[in-house]
């Protein structure tokens, strides 16, 4: 499968259907743009012109990132796309690292998904020394 990998060009319109792709809830255009536009590094993988896959890392760039959104087609997984775009994504922190430090990639996995991480180095938390990652979700109101 001969697969193109675009960085930085991942449109509203592919991000939206790739997320609902996979079950997620659709969201406001105004929100993936902005969100695109904060991102610090984003995918898209096309495959005889169409977007089958997307890979973002957010974060401050030097200390912490996350690899945000990593959504394959169903259709197109097991083919190694998401794979590549986990390199690439990595490939992506460490050229922006500072020599002589560490950057922290985290992630949150999809249920049943964690298998996939762990094949590309990803440790599971809790572990011994890492506590579990946690979350808030929060609604955001006009007064």
């Amino acid at each position: 499968m001969k697969f193109e990998m675009l960085e930085n060009v991942l449109t509203v319109k592919d991000y939206q259907k790739l997320r609902t792709s996979v079950g997620w809830s659709e969201l406001p255009e105004q929100q993936i743009e902005t969100a695109l536009r904060n991102s610090l590094f984003t995918i898209a993988v096309k495959y005889q012109e169409q977007i089958v896959a997307m890979g973002r890392i957010v974060g401050d760039g030097c200390y912490i990132c996350y690899v945000q959104d990593l959504v394959v087609l169903r259709e197109y997984q097991g083919k190694g796309i998401g794979k590549c775009i986990i390199e690439r994504l990595v490939s992506y922190v460490k050229e922006q690292g500072i020599p002589d430090t560490n950057i922290t990639l985290g992630l949150f996995a999809a249920t049943g998904k964690e298998g996939f991480y762990q094949k590309q180095g990803f440790h599971i938390r809790p572990s011994d020394n890492r506590g579990a990652g946690m979350e808030i979700i929060i609604p955001v109101r006009l007064w």
